[in-house]
């Protein structure tokens, strides 16, 4: 008896501290002609291992509470010194109470990644380190994953791991490499990203994540009007970044991700008052103007 105790301790002891993530990792390498696959392959999965057996955060996560997410690298350029040139698209979901819908709350193109990768190299995370463009670029991502993710379940809940993303950003604007810093790629780059979220000035858009997830999809399933009612009280938070900083790099990533989900929860159930909600829709999000024409 007691060693089955013993057992039981030991499952919930590791199901108390699963790590963060539950990562998907695609390595496209189509357009490279003249290299091994073989190190490509090898590429895919021990990032795949790295990502999803690294503790990120010193926060206990329930294995039920890993959040679901991808990175999809494109690779451009390879040469036989494993000098790597790609883009990476990185998405990212959460759990929709009551329900199985998971709603995509996180999805961007970074089209500015180099790295250094060789067959057989040890993968770790120091958050205190710059250890290379490709270790740097993960724990960017992983921690924004994260921050996303905590500040749609609390208000402001990503705090520490928005920090955690731009100590990182600190750490690599040293290597000279591309994305890191804020003399380049315009104003929408990885350090614009995580230096927006934590600047007051953006304080609305971290409310609205909060309201239009927590306070407006996890209500569907009680109360479908209101919930959608919530979710028009939403775009009207996030009319106040748009009021200090039209086409803001935050407001784009929100409808990068929200854009299709949007035309369904305003098209489907009980019905509520649309004109405001589709002259907000199209103030903040021109470029989805047709997207918002479909929503009855």
């Amino acid at each position: 008896m007691y060693k089955w105790i013993a057992i039981l301790l030991v499952f919930f002891s590791v199901a108390a501290k699963a790590q963060e993530l539950n990562c998907e990792v695609k390595i496209n390498y189509e357009r490279i002609t003249d290299a091994n696959p073989q190190i490509f392959r090898t590429l895919e999965r021990a990032l795949a291992d790295f990502i999803n057996n690294t503790r990120w955060t010193n926060r206990n996560f329930a294995r039920n509470e890993k959040i679901e997410c991808s990175m999809f690298f494109n690779i451009s350029a390879f040469d036989n010194n494993s000098s790597f040139t790609a883009t990476l698209q990185v998405q990212s979901s959460r759990p929709i109470y009551n329900s199985t819908y998971l709603s995509p709350i996180f999805n961007y193109n970074d089209k500015d990644v180099t790295f250094n990768y060789t067959e057989g190299q040890v993968l770790f995370y120091n958050p205190n380190s710059y250890d290379g463009n490709l270790m740097a670029i993960i724990a960017f991502y992983a921690n924004m994953i994260i921050g996303f993710d905590a500040d749609s379940f609390q208000l402001n809940g990503g705090t520490e791991y928005y920090t955690a993303a731009q100590n990182m950003v600190i750490l690599a604007q040293q290597s000279g490499t591309k994305g890191w810093n804020q003399g380049e790629g315009g104003n929408q780059n990885r350090f614009f990203m995580v230096n927006d979220i934590l600047s007051n000035t953006f304080t609305p858009y971290r409310e609205a994540l909060y309201e239009y997830h927590l306070q407006s999809l996890d209500l569907m399933s009680e109360d479908a009007k209101k919930a959608k009612e919530n979710a028009a009280k939403s775009l009207k938070t996030l009319i106040k970044v748009h009021s200090v900083r039209p086409n803001a790099f935050l407001t784009r990533l929100f409808f990068d991700a929200k854009s299709d989900e949007i035309v369904g929860l305003f098209s489907g159930g009980p019905s509520i008052t649309l004109t405001e909600v589709i002259d907000n829709l199209n103030r903040l999000s021109p470029l989805n103007s047709g997207k918002w024409s479909n929503i009855k």
